[in-house]
């Protein structure tokens, strides 16, 4: 499609937010929606998408592959590249695609993509990928994210579906207008309300917390982050030690119980599993109680604060929070299955701004209304091929082929990966432990990425496919929990020789005899044509404004009907529990669960439980890494997208990841502010700039996730990263044998000054330069 004369604005979309685009001479310049109340500092990374160094020019092929052929090599990420043309690219992986699927068939291929390169919904890698190894006879996948995993798979157990518990249980104008007081566990932080999958046009979490301050709820932060909630509504901050939540949570529930504060006629009307789990609180099956001064020696607040808070919730409406981040951690089922439980001994399940919510301040369309009209999608196909991992197990998947293991009481088997084949994301970001994932990455025969710019995981490829960016082509904009669909329109010419993802699989289908079936006849522009129906059908029939494909996209966006608020299935088995059953194992909320019982699992028992971290508190490592390491979100990107742009770039210090550490922690280091500093331990290393600040607790340091992988030597087996990436340093291991989900948001390690000269960040430098 025709790009827009100059000086007009060109309508385009985010994940991080609808916005429109300015050119100029010297550039682009980008404008947030102007129906945005709060339209995030990410929007300032954008204009480095476009010609930023790091960017892909043209095919690259890794040498050693393309001299000795397929195998396992230890040299990818270390090897040099030659540029290819697209022909001779595009031949050699069809080649290699022919090969694997003929000699091994699809249980070879693992198709990985983590579907955030693009808000537009053809344009989408992970289905793109999808659909095009369906075609080619089906691939091993992965389920669930790195984001919610562990929540994903203890939810449906225990009260209903993670979108039951979170985007249908409660609203922002629920909270704002109905609770009394919120326990946000690990925090409701802004910065994560900048990013929902598909973008947002209206980011309102800000306005809707203030106005629940201004109408009087009080709010209590449970976290080791001070800005894990927004100061201007005074929350009571407790900074208890990172990954003792359910100790605090059975705290209060003890005060609750011994006190006579409980709500047992909702315990007995709404629940099953009650009086196995009081048994544990009360230390009858364990010797254990699980009193305020036994939790308050676990997470280091005292005793009477955790008495005071059962008193304050009891008899109010209570809203218990959960943010995502609780549950990347050791036994990360445990404090989500932990607060539904607190949630149900408060009586407050199912009603309005009150209960429980999981990841309400995680993402920005979680408690917003849903939409009434399908949105366009790209269809996938049918997977044939059965094998899965949970997403956080691939590097087990590459070092460990035939290895058995347990899964949400299934026992499962890695398959036999010889092919990888990955577009839309960057494992090296989202993954556990580097070093580690850098050895599974040398056991393919095979990898091919696509990628628009040089992320380590185009690195340590050995086929390399420039793609093209959002800002470079066509598409539609819209998330099931925004009102709003954005044309996407294009704003500048591809880069170099970069080419969409569907033009990129169009091309190889067509060299293995299935173009037809991957293209169905359509090019780019006619696929958007063609899903755009669904969602105009759809409106047509219910009556509303209905208007053609070259309308919508002359217009630049239309505003969708969406539902009226009704709580989902959580509301409405409060309203009737005997007709409108949970979708549980018992249509009950699950105080225990007998199906998790009869798993056997160690790690997860039948009920919620405290079990001490072998990295955290109470563990030998402590006594050489004394520091607990939060590795959270960032606050200025998404992931590791755009680490290039100005914001991103604009945060660190002397080109490295800000870490902050409490100023006596620093004192005692010999730290100043604006320091570079090593932060270690028996994983490996990456250097820091220092940020001192009181706003995390003493004994605890923070680095967010995404700075770019950046070893000082490539060719070493643990080399330090010079430019902050958390993940050389986290471990890479399950949550439970239930969910298997990561564990990265915690880990233990050791700081001290760096001495010498820095060495140069190079990340995002192309290969050999």
């Amino acid at each position: 499609m025709d790009f827009e004369p100059a000086g007009a604005p060109i309508p385009h979309s985010s994940h991080w937010g609808a916005f429109s685009v300015l050119r100029r001479d010297d550039g682009i310049q980008i404008v947030p929606h102007p129906r945005d109340p709060d339209p995030p500092s990410l929007l300032g990374n954008i204009p480095a998408a476009l010609t930023h160094r790091a960017r892909i020019a043209t095919p690259m092929v890794r040498k050693g592959w393309l001299d000795q052929g397929p195998g396992p090599d230890r040299r990818r990420g270390r090897d040099a590249f030659v540029a290819l043309s697209w022909p001779e690219a595009l031949d050699l992986a069809a080649r290699e695609l022919r090969r694997v699927y003929a000699d091994h068939g699809g249980r070879a291929v693992f198709g990985g993509s983590y579907g955030w390169s693009s808000a537009g919904r053809f344009h989408h890698a992970q289905s793109q990928v999808h659909r095009f190894l369906n075609v080619l006879g089906g691939y091993v996948k992965s389920v669930n994210t790195y984001s919610s995993a562990a929540a994903a798979v203890i939810l449906p157990h225990v009260i209903g579906s993670q979108e039951s518990a979170g985007r249908e249980n409660v609203s922002w104008h629920e909270l704002a207008t109905e609770t009394d007081v919120v326990l946000a566990f690990g925090g409701l932080p802004l910065k994560n309300t900048s990013v929902s999958s598909g973008g947002t046009s209206q980011h309102v979490a800000r306005d809707h917390l203030l106005a629940a301050h201004r109408r009087g709820t009080k709010f209590h932060l449970i976290s080791p982050l001070r800005d894990d909630l927004p100061a201007d509504i005074a929350p009571a901050w407790h900074p208890i030690r990172p990954g003792t939540d359910v100790p605090l949570m059975l705290g209060i529930a003890h005060t609750l119980m011994s006190e006579g504060l409980h709500d047992r006629a909702f315990l007995e009307r709404f629940c099953v599993g009650y009086p196995e789990f009081e048994a544990y609180l009360s230390g009858r099956s364990d010797g254990q109680p699980k009193d305020a001064a036994w939790a308050a020696a676990l997470c280091e607040l005292p005793a009477e604060t955790i008495q005071d808070i059962a008193r304050q919730v009891a008899g109010r409406r209570t809203l218990i929070t959960c943010a995502q981040s609780l549950q990347r951690a050791e036994h990360g089922e445990q404090p989500v299955w932990m607060g539904v439980v607190l949630a149900a001994m408060l009586g407050q399940i199912g009603l309005p701004g009150g209960g429980f919510v999981y990841a309400m301040g995680s993402l920005s369309n979680v408690g917003k209304l849903a939409l009434a009209v399908p949105l366009p999608t790209l269809p996938q196909g049918q997977n044939k091929v059965p094998d899965l991992i949970p997403v956080a197990r691939i590097a087990d998947l590459l070092l460990n082929p035939g290895q058995e293991y347990d899964f949400n009481g299934r026992r499962l088997t890695f398959p036999d990966i010889r092919l990888v084949y990955w577009a839309g994301g960057n494992p090296f970001h989202h993954h556990q432990d580097i070093n580690r994932l850098r050895d599974a990455f040398t056991r393919p025969d095979t990898i091919i990425v696509h990628d628009s710019v040089w992320t380590a995981s185009a690195r340590h490829a050995d086929i390399v496919f420039p793609a093209t960016v959002t800002l470079e082509r066509s598409d539609i904009g819209a998330s099931a929990n925004d009102p709003l669909m954005v044309a996407m329109h294009p704003v500048a010419a591809p880069y170099g020789q970069a080419r969409d993802d569907y033009a990129i699989f169009a091309d190889i289908a067509a060299r293995l005899g299935v173009g037809e079936r991957f293209t169905e006849g359509r090019s780019a522009d006619a696929w958007l044509r063609h899903l755009y129906e669904t969602t105009r059908v759809a409106l047509m029939k219910q009556g509303h404004d209905a208007p053609d494909f070259d309308a919508f996209w002359a217009a630049g966006e239309l505003t969708l009907p969406t539902l009226p608020w009704d709580g989902g299935v959580v509301r409405a088995f409060r309203r009737d529990p005997d007709g409108r059953k949970l979708p549980t194992p018992t249509g009950m909320v699950e105080v225990a669960s007998a199906t998790i019982a009869s798993f056997g699992y160690d790690d997860c028992p039948g009920h919620p439980a405290w079990m001490p971290p072998v990295e955290g508190i109470g563990s030998p490592l402590m006594r050489d890494f004394p520091l607990h390491l939060v590795a959270n979100q960032p606050a200025t990107r998404l992931h590791s997208q755009l680490d290039f742009g100005a914001t991103s770039v604009g945060s660190k210090i002397k080109g490295r990841e800000p870490i902050r550490i409490h100023p006596s922690d620093a004192a005692g280091r010999g730290i100043a502010d604006g320091d570079v500093v090593r932060v270690f331990n028996h994983r490996g290393a990456c250097l820091a700039g220092a940020v001192i600040s009181d706003a995390v607790r003493p004994g605890v340091v923070q680095l967010a996730t995404g700075a770019w992988y950046d070893p000082l030597d490539p060719a070493a087996d643990n080399p330090l990263c010079v430019h902050g990436n958390p993940n050389v340093l986290t471990r890479d291991a399950r949550t439970s044998r239930l969910a298997q989900a990561c564990t990265g948001q915690l880990t233990v390690v050791q700081i001290e000054r760096y001495e010498g000269s820095l060495p140069p960040v190079r990340a995002f430098d192309p290969p050999g330069s």
